[in-house]
């Protein structure tokens, strides 16, 4: 029927008269005849022969090439939409359908010595939103996010901010608030059916314990800066480990255990395969894959430990009027960590779920800076806890023999410069083992720097002894932060200060103060080296990883920085006289105790105005160490006044074990 009517349509009229010399095509809309009378009409000759509108031929051919490159574009159209890129639109369609939803694993708990938790998985939510799934519509989607932001007492601004600020991840769910109250996440999730891209995710938040294993409410534990705390991934942090199979959801360890073992706490990540509706809810499971369980994690803190030391560390800056400390116990014949306290501290608990702005300035104002970890990060003049590092180097060097003996008069002259010693009028004649008893600052400073015909180590010897126990270098620490402190040079003093190296610097150095500048890390780390006879140990907090569904044990074996090259009698040397200063010398407070003690005190002035920072360090048992003791305490005044006294409480309860 179509076929005639064209025909009929284009068909030429051989009648058609031509018009200008161009000949019409028969297109009839409308005609009539009035060949015959009709009523009161004339008739109208030729009228039956065409009447209506046409078209010249031209026009004709140029319809028909319209059309057909009309059909060849929608031809070509179809071959490149259906062959060329239908994969990636039927990926694209797939998408929107089908999604991959990942299933977080629980993460690895983390226990003291004892086994004890010290930190456990609880129930959170959290609210997050998928822009894909939002509403292409401007006007819909504002109506979505300013709804969103009513429920949830969040500014719109915010939530526009993050979507911005996330937009490469349109398919993945964004958190824009974490631990949510259940009232709020059961609200949202109700009011979700006309929210489309905004949900409520369940998870777990971790609850850090204090050493009683109770949840910590408001008072900060000293456990907060070596296990630190997760968060929410940064934007750099997720653009660095989105291929690793990180998500916008993620939480990840931001400092202390928690991000130094980050890998074995997350475990393995599981994978859910949907089908979603238009909304992007899930209609329909296809797959799954299970998550594996993040693996515990073993320290070797003993918690009662850590409590002995906090609380006595705390009690000392309240008698010395002081604010900041530290206090370390470590295994010397193994590099263990036993007990970890920097004061001030802070409560991780604060940064669950995200911590508010107002705590954290409060935080970060704070002069005391609870934040930084000292035992760690903290570097002072090292005071005369080093000298019996130098004792042994001055040993090997034969500067000095067991029976060298110098006369300490009060002090040494050079030029116009008098370099004293803290005793007035000296402490007389002088062998290693006095010198260390009662710290005499002269023997040091001619075994250091020489006097007169003496001949001492010079800058050289000292850095390069310094060096092999431990100091100017990171110790390699299983904790994110460690400081490297710092061994001054003649090279860098001209360079950082203009002026050329004297022999004064090379005496302060002998006595700790100056430049210098060691960590309490440092000091305990080097003392052990001391009291085990010449191996410097890594220190560890870790001693083992255990997968909590196979129950394999992975030990943390001890690690061996660097063998000492100095000889087992002279380290010998050092620990008499470490031994010497309980007995007689300025760590007599510890004679008393149940237990044989080796110690040094130090006193290390570092500014005009301010108080001097107190230090102590030592061992015990004296003739089979098991533990090594080191305080710091900032503007503490005497050593042997401010952190003798930690050491001797703390080593009096520890010695009833």
């Amino acid at each position: 029927m179509i076929a005639a009517y064209l025909r009929k349509l284009f068909h030429r009229d051989p009648r058609a008269p031509s018009v200008y010399g161009v000949l019409r095509y028969r297109w009839v809309e409308e005609s009539f005849s009035a060949t015959q009378p009709l009523r009161n009409q004339r008739p109208l000759p030729g009228s039956a022969l065409f009447m209506g509108n046409a078209m010249v031929e031209g026009t004709i051919r140029l319809m028909r090439g319209a059309l057909l490159v009309m059909i060849l574009v929608m031809m070509g159209r179809i071959i490149y939409l259906q062959g060329v890129r239908g994969n990636y639109f039927f990926e694209t369609a797939e998408d929107n359908r089908i999604r991959i939803h990942v299933i977080p694993a629980k993460r690895g708990s983390i226990f003291d010595r004892q086994n004890r938790p010290l930190v456990t998985n609880t129930t959170s939510f959290a609210l997050v939103i998928v822009p894909q799934d939002l509403p292409r519509d401007p006007r819909e989607r504002t109506h979505v996010l300013q709804k969103t932001a009513a429920l949830t007492a969040l500014r719109e601004e915010d939530l526009t901010f993050i979507l911005e600020e996330y937009k490469k991840y349109s398919f993945e769910a964004i958190t824009v608030r974490e631990g949510i109250p259940y009232e709020t996440a059961l609200t949202v999730q109700v009011k979700s059916a006309d929210l489309p891209g905004i949900r409520v995710e369940s998870g777990s938040d971790r609850r850090y314990t204090n050493v009683y294993g109770a949840v910590t409410t408001s008072t900060p534990q000293s456990l907060s800066h070596l296990i630190g705390y997760v968060g929410k991934l940064s934007k750099k942090e997720l653009e660095e480990k989105y291929m690793l199979g990180y998500t916008p959801l993620d939480r990840i360890g931001k400092i202390g255990i928690e991000a130094q073992y980050e890998d074995f706490l997350r475990g393995n990540y599981g994978k859910k395969k949907v089908e979603v509706d238009v909304s992007g809810r899930e209609q329909l499971v296809l797959a799954e894959i299970a998550p594996t369980a993040g693996r515990h994690v073993v320290l070797g803190i003993n918690s009662e430990w850590q409590k002995h030391l906090e609380d006595a560390l705390k009690r000392a800056l309240r008698a010395a009027n002081a604010k900041r400390g530290s206090a370390i116990a470590l295994d010397p014949q193994t590099g263990t960590i036993r007990a970890f306290v920097s004061l001030p501290t802070y409560d991780n608990n604060d940064f669950i779920g995200g911590i508010s702005a107002e705590k954290y300035q409060e935080l970060v104002q704070d002069s005391n800076q609870p934040l930084f970890n000292r035992a760690l990060s903290g570097q002072y003049p090292s005071g005369s806890t080093i000298k019996p590092m130098l004792a042994t180097a001055a040993l090997e060097e034969s500067i000095i023999t067991r029976a060298t003996t110098v006369l300490s008069t009060g002090g040494l002259e050079v030029g116009q410069w008098f370099f004293p010693d803290w005793k007035a009028g000296g402490h007389g004649a002088t062998t290693i083992v006095k010198a260390l008893a009662e710290s005499v600052n002269t023997f040091f400073y001619i075994i250091g720097g020489g006097y007169r015909d003496t001949k001492g180590l010079g800058v050289e010897k000292i850095t390069t002894y310094l060096h092999f126990f431990g100091f100017g270098d990171r110790l390699g620490i299983d904790l994110p932060g460690e400081a490297t402190g710092f061994i001054p040079s003649p090279t860098w003093k001209e360079q950082a200060k203009h002026e050329q190296w004297y022999i004064g610097d090379t005496y302060n150095i002998s006595i700790g103060q100056g430049d210098l500048l060691v960590t309490p890390l440092q000091i305990a780390v080097a003392t052990a080296a001391i009291a085990n006879g010449g191996t410097l140990y890594r220190p560890h907090l870790v001693e083992r990883i255990i997968d909590p569904v196979s129950g394999e044990v992975q030990p943390v074996e001890p690690q061996i920085i660097r063998e000492l090259p100095i000889k087992k009698e002279h380290l010998a040397l050092a620990r008499a006289g470490m031994r010497a200063c309980v007995q007689t010398g300025s760590c007599r407070a510890l004679a008393v105790l149940p237990i044989s003690v080796a110690g040094k005190t130090g006193t290390a002035q570092w500014s005009r105005e301010k108080n001097t920072h107190a230090w102590f360090t030592g061992f015990a048992p004296h003739d089979d160490p098991r533990f090594v003791i080191t305080i710091m305490i900032e503007e503490g005044g005497e050593g042997s006044k401010t952190a003798l006294p930690v050491a001797a409480e703390f080593l009096r309860i520890v010695a009833k074990e």
